[in-house]
């Protein structure tokens, strides 16, 4: 089966402040990510990897380069039409669930079909197939205070796949979460991936968290430091292969982990 590439960074940079006192976010980098693919990115605090996810997020503008998603380059798109590409075509699940207190965990996860003037009559189906995808059926009525860190969590993941999103976006999503809760939402974001074919792109900071993905991109410095892809093994594997990169950063090592 042929390949489809969902995202395409090419030559991406992101500098800030004056001439005499430019800081290299982003420098000169460049990868792709096949439909279907679970990618993580990780790095040092100041490395760049959460500049580089809200670039490919549309939230910030980057200095040079190109991002490509689903066949459109969104660098080129003007203020409107990048706010509809980012309503129709991505979902976002950042580490403050960003849910509205005053509507119920089934009305949160379906404002995003509202917005898109989704038929009524497919909003509660959708609603009920994704909760139950992400174990949350019985939250449904429940408000945000009623819920969980984790249920919370995995209700922000709900609104964003719901709208079959091209691409779903995870700014570290098990930072505020206890072990417990956190295997549960990545066993659940592996199952979107296994069962939907949902690509996710998900910015961590964590071994164990990475150890779920297929591949990781290490940013160092605002460049591709190197990657790792999972392959066959297993995640305990993995999760040792990742470590061993966390170490080759040498004094990163602290702050990665």
């Amino acid at each position: 089966m042929e390949r489809q590439t969902i995202l395409t960074v090419s030559h991406l940079q992101k500098y800030y402040g004056a001439r005499e006192n430019v800081t290299r976010a982003i420098d000169d980098l460049s990868f792709t990510v096949e439909k279907g693919e679970f990618v993580g990115i990780m790095g040092a605090s100041g490395s760049g990897k959460t500049t580089l996810l809200n670039c490919v997020a549309t939230i910030d503008r980057p200095t040079a380069g190109h991002i490509t998603i689903g066949g459109a380059d969104v660098t080129a798109l003007r203020r409107g039409a990048l706010a509809k590409f980012r309503r129709e075509r991505l979902g976002f699940v950042f580490q403050d669930c960003n849910l509205l207190d005053t509507l119920t965990a089934f009305e949160n996860i379906a404002l995003a079909l509202t917005i898109l003037r989704t038929p009524a009559g497919e909003i509660e189906p959708r609603v009920r197939e994704t909760a139950a995808l992400l174990g949350i059926s019985n939250c449904l009525k429940k408000y945000p205070y009623q819920l969980s860190g984790g249920e919370r969590q995995r209700t922000a993941a709900a609104r964003a796949i719901i709208t079959r999103p091209d691409l779903v976006l995870a700014d570290e999503p098990t930072g505020a979460l206890d072990s417990k809760s956190a295997r549960l939402l990545l066993e659940r974001f592996e199952a979107l991936n296994a069962e939907q074919g949902a690509t996710i792109l998900m910015v961590t900071h964590d071994a164990f968290t990475a150890s779920y993905c297929h591949r990781i991109l290490f940013i160092k410095d605002g460049r591709l430091f190197t990657e790792l892809n999972r392959g066959s093994d297993g995640r305990k594997v993995f999760f040792e292969r990742i470590l061993e990169v966390v170490t080759l950063l040498g004094g990163d090592a602290g702050d990665v982990l």
